[in-house]
């Protein structure tokens, strides 16, 4: 655990927004306010994150694999902004609301609770409760079965945390 700190804290700070030449003082960019506003609450808020993580059971994320997860996260993120724009510019509001269950396979905790976060990204999707392996959706179009892109979003949270996922 220790080491995953250690790592997780190193790929933090070095993600944070610090000052140009903040390092060159050994041991005291912290102390010198080396970070920009935002980058220290972000590094606390990345540790909290990793302990609470931790203690939810289940693997931690490997951050090779959240920097791998970083583009599928970024064009996800901007695919399901361009829907709903789509939909709210439209002349007609094309909406056929509704709601759908699916069944996740990730095992850990931590990789659940990444999933269900990131549902809402996908386009037409919103996660609306999880209990156990049980994920309820509210759907912008019921017509449209939102599990292929489950399935590729659960895939990718499975890299993540080096989960394999057991067949359908």
């Amino acid at each position: 655990m220790t080491v995953s700190i250690v790592m997780f804290l190193i790929v933090s700070v070095a993600l944070a927004a610090f000052k140009p030449g903040a390092l060159a003082p050994a041991g005291h960019w912290v102390a010198q306010g080396a970070f920009f506003p935002q980058g220290l609450p972000a590094l606390v808020f990345a540790l909290w994150a990793l302990h609470w993580l931790g203690r939810a059971g289940g693997p931690l994320p490997s951050p090779p694999g959240l920097l791998r997860f970083l583009p599928f996260f970024i064009a996800e993120s901007t695919r399901g902004g361009l829907d709903v724009a789509r939909r709210i510019l439209a002349p007609a509001l094309r909406v056929n609301p509704g709601l759908a269950c699916y069944r996740t396979r990730l095992r850990g905790s931590g990789a659940r609770l990444l999933f269900t976060n990131c549902v809402n990204l996908l386009p037409g999707t919103l996660a609306a409760d999880l209990q156990r392996d049980r994920l309820r959706l509210h759907l912008l179009d019921a017509g449209v079965d939102p599990e292929p892109e489950l399935r590729r979003l659960e895939q990718a949270v499975a890299r993540v945390f080096h989960e394999t996922l057991p067949p359908r």
